[in-house]
């Protein structure tokens, strides 16, 4: 059977205002990305002609600017979920015109077969080789997993993005697995270890659901990291000295534990900067995605194994990683995000999480996605569903940004993610603050003298002081000085409670 050939444009023709459409990869990797570079053309087209067109953009994670950002800027998304990074998307959300539900990423698949979303009209799925059958097709995904594996089960139609940017044999590296449903049998997730594989290398589609494949060759749309610096350095040092303790102290056991490290410049530098420190034995990572740094700690032998939902690298790292597959396939797997994700894979093999953090507060709440509460930065991605399940959960920020003028370490997150709950460890240049076993009290000095910039040092233990008393004291405008302060003043550091109280 030989499967409908269709242009980009002709794909993109087919979709009907309102449709909700599921996308294959996670991240920037993976992603289709040729029928929504045509979509938001037709979008625009539509609206100058008078006539309605908006859709709904499920993914696994966050996605690019062909998709979330050229459609935004079209102002053609009806609704978004579950986690952006885009500039161009964040705007038109801050102003009010996205309707985006932000998201756990390991509970994404589930909710889409729960029907929480209603009826996913497309599958629009990027695919590196297609095994065309009567009644069978298998799919090799490219450089992501995602919801690939449901959402080609549960859209009433398919389109497969053939991309011959990537390698035929990129199906090596892929685990394809899709639990059965809750009260139906389903079993616990049977990985031991990182490098398990539980599923097939393609997933499966039905031939009468796919409407057409359309052939491209583009590059992903991927983003560098910056380099490290002095900060993210010390960062980096500070996280693995830490570490190093932990096993002294026979927290860790001698063998190490896997590795979860979030996405982002901060995180990338994190787990370079473990990587070069002798005292970390080599270690295992479990986690939502690789980067350039975990590929480069792969091939010096530092990293054993590798389990993650992409590959969200540069395209130079990724096409070293085809050149070499007999190598990456015995030490990288590509998941389904809900199984990357999962919790009680996370706790049994004790996983140890690092993410990173907007700001953090002298408690141990934390705040990764808004800015003053209310203005989207990013979402929270899949940070809880490792902070939450994991054996040690550490959060990095740097002290202060816009050149001091803020501080991350606040008396109130003005927006809370992970409650201090769920929070262990917070690390920033200045040090690290180990929250376990502490009440608030301690957990507060812990943070201001650990953590907390020089400069704000001050003013954080002034606002112990005047805080009602109490288990975890607080004082609601105190917190709103030091928060309004940089709003009307640009700079935390006048902050001045007197008026507040």
């Amino acid at each position: 059977m030989a499967y409908n050939r269709l242009t980009a444009a002709e794909a993109a023709a087919l979709i009907n205002d309102g449709d909700y459409i599921g996308l294959g990869g996670f991240t920037p990797n993976g992603v289709p990305k040729a029928v929504f570079r045509e979509l938001s053309k037709r979008a625009i087209a539509e609206h100058d002609a008078g006539r309605p067109f908006q859709v709904g953009i499920l993914t696994g994670a966050s996605s690019l600017q062909s998709v979330e950002g050229d459609m935004a800027n079209a102002h053609a998304i009806k609704f978004r979920a579950p986690f952006s990074t885009n500039k161009d998307f964040r705007t038109h959300t801050n102003l009010g015109e996205v309707d985006y539900e932000d998201m756990h990423l390991g509970h994404m698949a589930e909710r889409l077969r729960r029907g929480f979303y209603g009826d996913v009209e497309w599958a629009i799925i990027e695919v590196s080789d297609i095994v065309e059958g009567d009644t069978l097709c298998k799919a090799s995904l490219t450089s992501a997993g995602g919801i690939a594996a449901t959402i080609a089960r549960l859209a009433k139609k398919v389109i497969l993005e053939f991309n011959h940017f990537h390698n035929t044999n990129a199906h090596f590296l892929h685990d394809c697995f899709e639990p059965l449903e809750c009260g139906f049998g389903r079993a616990p997730f049977p990985i031991m270890n990182c490098g398990d594989r539980i599923g097939k290398d393609y997933i499966e589609i039905d031939p009468k659901k796919i409407v057409g494949v359309v052939d491209c060759n583009i590059p992903e749309e991927a983003r560098g990291f910056k380099d490290l610096t002095p900060e993210t350095s010390q960062m980096g040092y500070n996280v693995a000295e830490f570490l190093v303790d932990d096993m002294k102290r026979g927290h860790i056991p001698p063998q190490f534990l896997p590795l979860q490290s979030g996405v982002g410049a901060t995180g990338n530098a994190v787990l370079k900067a473990l990587g070069q420190n002798p005292r970390i034995p080599r270690f295992d990572v479990y986690s939502e995605v690789v980067q350039d740094a975990a590929v480069d700690l792969i091939k010096k032998g530092t990293i054993k194994s590798a389990s993650a939902t992409a590959m969200t690298v540069t395209n130079e790292c990724l096409q070293d990683v085809y050149a070499n597959m007999d190598f990456f396939k015995e030490h990288l797997v590509i998941r389904q995000s809900e199984i990357a994700n999962s919790p009680e894979v996370i706790r049994r093999l004790g996983v140890i999480a690092l993410n990173t953090a907007i700001e953090c507060d002298i408690y141990g709440n934390e705040n990764s996605s808004h800015i003053c509460g209310s203005k989207l930065m990013n979402g929270i991605g899949g940070s809880c569903d490792y902070e939450r399940n994991g054996y040690i959960s550490i959060f990095t920020t740097a002290s202060t940004a816009k050149d001091g003028k803020i501080s991350a370490i606040v008396p109130m997150c003005s927006h809370v993610d992970s409650t201090e709950h769920d929070v262990d460890v917070i690390v920033t240049e200045q040090g690290v603050a180990d929250l376990r076993g502490k009440g608030p009290l301690r957990r507060a000095h812990e943070i201001i003298e650990n953590c907390a910039h020089p400069d704000y040092r001050p003013i954080l233990r002034e606002f112990l002081r005047i805080a009602d008393k109490g288990h975890e004291p607080e004082s609601m405008r105190a917190s709103l000085a030091f928060h309004d302060t940089f709003l009307r003043k640009g700079d935390m550091r006048l902050t001045d409670f007197s008026e507040y109280l």
